[in-house]
């Protein structure tokens, strides 16, 4: 079908005045009236809808057919200028009907809750949010992209498939071709795994952090991007069971170092939103967050705060707020506490920096205090923490010790010993959430709503 694409009338209209054309798309709304009938058509190029007018007089057929949401068509018509001024509409010569839709097509023209939507996935795409959320999500995806390339990393694509735990947490989904009978007949555990493809313990990978550091011990500047998987049995708005993080790792760099690096990708790909993005902003500004976009320049326009942890847990202590979570110098900040520090103190981005060891991860650098870690969060005002970040654990016997420590089993993680062995080097790395920005570009509050399908437990649609 040698159709023009809907967003290509609407921003270069002049090109096409006066011509006739056949765009495609699903009808978003339909109005009729004695002389007149009117269709907003949308075929996902744009957020805008491209009307059709049909003037019942010159056009031959019948129209209920068309007259119906969800339908999709093929239009044929010539392109006019709209009422509004820079607009551009097209005047219908013909219409070919490519997909009926029944009256039961549950988006009708009417409110419907994000928890409704979530119930059909197929079709939740189809509406205003989810056509604005997917194009956001594509720009901020590339502009992530853009800033690495921009910058000399080299773009890896780490295992989805792993036989370690990154984060020695132990939320990692199995991967296995046993079946039941396997489990039942096997003696033992040696035997069970004996009978499984890899003959040992395997699982989806919650980090590329490990292979990335690999991958910048010969490269220098790496990041990987791509999907994650916690098995976390969390139902909160912020966590989901599968997401897209990149994560960057860079040899011959300290914390303060990779801290600068991440300063300046926030702000890269939070620029980039702001300028290519600014007609969906505008939408998400009108439907989900009052004052997003002034927002998203005060970000881009701050210098970011560094914090001790330290003096993080004393500005809590001394609020005189009532915090649901106790305060206390030794436990993780939960995110009212990291939204005070943010919005209430200091009103811009925060990294709070060297937090106790007991709570981070066994690879990272341990400071000198034999207390703390070289690592970082970065909170934001309305979210809190968006990137999780750390020197890594350069020192052999060190990084032993916080896996032993930990109870891992050091077989697994053979190889990312070996790193420590062969020519060591001071490195740094941290992992950002696409999801977890993305919210914060858009205003979205609930993860579920920023992912085509979302993952999360219970919830396999």
């Amino acid at each position: 079908m040698n159709n023009i694409d809907i967003n290509k009338i609407l921003c270069e209209g002049e090109k096409y005045l006066g011509k006739d054309v056949t765009v495609a798309g699903w009808v978003r709304t339909a109005r009729d009236s004695k002389n007149m009938a009117f269709l907003a058509l949308n075929d996902g190029t744009s957020l805008k809808h491209l009307q059709l007018v049909i003037d019942k007089a010159n056009y031959v057929g019948e129209l209920s057919a068309f007259m119906k949401n969800g339908v999709s068509l093929l239009a044929n018509g010539r392109v006019v200028t709209a009422m509004k001024e820079g607009e551009f509409e097209l005047n219908v010569k013909s219409l070919e009907l490519l997909g009926d839709c029944p009256a039961d097509y549950p988006l009708q023209k009417k409110y419907h809750s994000m928890e409704f939507l979530r119930t059909i996935p197929e079709l939740r795409v189809r509406t205003n949010t989810f056509n604005a959320m997917l194009r956001v999500r594509s720009k901020l995806s590339f502009a992530i992209h853009r800033f690495f390339q921009q910058e000399g990393f080299i773009y890896v694509h780490t295992p989805i498939i792993t036989g370690s735990d990154c984060e020695g947490a132990g939320e990692i989904f199995r991967v296995t071709t046993n079946t039941y009978a396997d489990a039942k007949t096997a003696k033992d555990e040696a035997e069970y795994l004996a009978r499984d493809f890899f003959r040992r313990k395997a699982g989806l990978t919650v980090s590329g952090q490990l292979e990335g550091e690999v991958a910048a011990m010969a490269m220098g500047k790496i990041y990987t991007f791509g999907p994650t998987f916690r098995a976390e049995n969390s139902n909160t708005p912020r966590h989901a069971a599968e997401f897209w993080q990149v994560e960057p790792e860079v040899a011959f760099a300290k914390l303060p170092d990779i801290i600068k690096i991440a300063e300046r990708m926030i702000k890269f790909v939070i620029s980039a939103v702001l300028e290519e993005c600014k007609e969906e902003l505008a939408f998400f500004e009108r439907t989900f967050e009052e004052g997003l976009v002034k927002k998203l320049e005060a970000v881009v326009n701050s210098d970011f705060k560094v914090l001790e942890y330290s003096e993080a847990i004393e500005i809590l202590k001394n609020s005189g707020q009532q915090f649901q979570y106790p305060v206390e110098w030794g436990l993780d900040m939960q995110s009212e506490h990291e939204r005070y520090i943010t919005e209430k103190v200091f009103n811009k981005p925060v990294f709070v920096i060297n937090y106790p060891k007991k709570i981070k991860s066994f690879y990272m650098k341990q400071n000198d205090d034999g207390l703390t870690v070289a690592a970082t969060d970065l909170l934001v005002p309305g979210v809190g923490e968006i990137i999780g970040c750390s020197e890594r654990e350069a020192d052999y016997d060190k990084l032993i010790q916080a896996m032993n420590e930990r109870h891992m089993n050091l077989d697994d993680y053979k190889g990312y010993l070996n790193l420590r062995k062969y020519g060591s080097v001071p490195h740094s790395g941290f992992g950002l959430g696409l999801e977890r920005i993305l919210m914060y570009v858009t205003g979205i509050n609930n993860i579920r709503d920023v992912q085509l399908y979302s993952r999360t437990a219970g919830d396999l649609m």
